[in-house]
């Protein structure tokens, strides 16, 4: 038996036999990893409130040779998403993030993404979500090879840039306005350029701006599209969040 120690990321946790409970963790070292915390639901001296989802944690488990899931030991909370005010769409917000880690790949172990995901978990808040989700779509995308390049049709390499876009939720890349496919919507020439001013900055200082729903709301659809399509899966979360 590996006895381990490290950073993760609390994604979901349900029963399991009794007063266990199944757990799932994205863990900066190791990337998804599943495991049985024994009486989690009577013992609040190993687990306490660590086990909310989004919930960063310093998790003591311990790694059994054949064996699929792990066995939970401990949890000291670093951050907890229950720290500050929670409402409807910062809890939808924050389940996008805990499903879209959920869903990766298997084996995806990544430090990039464990960084993204906690700089956008604590940009989210109460009324200030739509930037931070916007954010870690695109991002997301970027980080796992699935970012189609924006400055060009796919279909014929008209160079797109500076211009509005088409893409369609069935099809990769995007295209101009004469090689459209059908279901395609437009991405205008403005969300576009905020795309590269986010993949050139931080989710810190462009939570400095005022950030409406309505403000790139085509952007954030285009990158939850992205998303869905490659996870090949529909975000029940970002589902959840638009009706927010």
């Amino acid at each position: 038996m590996m006895q381990r120690q490290g950073e993760a990321i609390v994604l979901r946790a349900w029963p399991f036999e009794e007063a266990d409970l199944l757990v799932s963790l994205f863990t900066r070292e190791q990337g998804r990893v599943k495991g049985v915390a024994r009486h989690a639901l009577k013992s609040r001296r190993r687990f306490g409130g660590a086990l909310e989802p989004m919930t960063h944690v310093r998790a003591t488990y311990a790694e059994r040779p054949k064996q699929d899931l792990v066995r939970l030991d401990a949890f000291e909370i670093v951050s907890s998403p229950l720290s500050r005010p929670v409402d409807y769409a910062r809890t939808a917000a924050l389940q996008m993030v805990a499903e879209v880690l959920e869903e990766l790949p298997e084996g995806v172990v990544d430090d990039a993404v464990f960084r993204l995901a906690l700089a956008v978990s604590n940009e989210m808040q109460v009324g200030r979500v739509w930037m931070p989700v916007t954010y870690f779509a695109l991002w997301m995308n970027r980080l796992m090879g699935w970012m189609p390049e924006l400055g060009h049709c796919v279909v014929c390499g008209l160079d797109l840039r500076g211009s509005a876009v088409w893409s369609s939720a069935a099809h990769d890349g995007v295209t101009c306005g004469d090689d459209k496919r059908g279901g395609s919507v437009a991405l205008s020439a403005a969300s576009v350029a905020l795309a590269e001013r986010m993949f050139r900055g931080t989710v810190k200082a462009l939570a400095a701006e005022e950030w409406p729903k309505s403000r790139a709301a085509d952007l954030r659809r285009f990158a939850v599209e992205t998303l869905e399509r490659n996870l090949e899966r529909r975000l029940a979360s970002a589902r959840a969040l638009g009706r927010a």
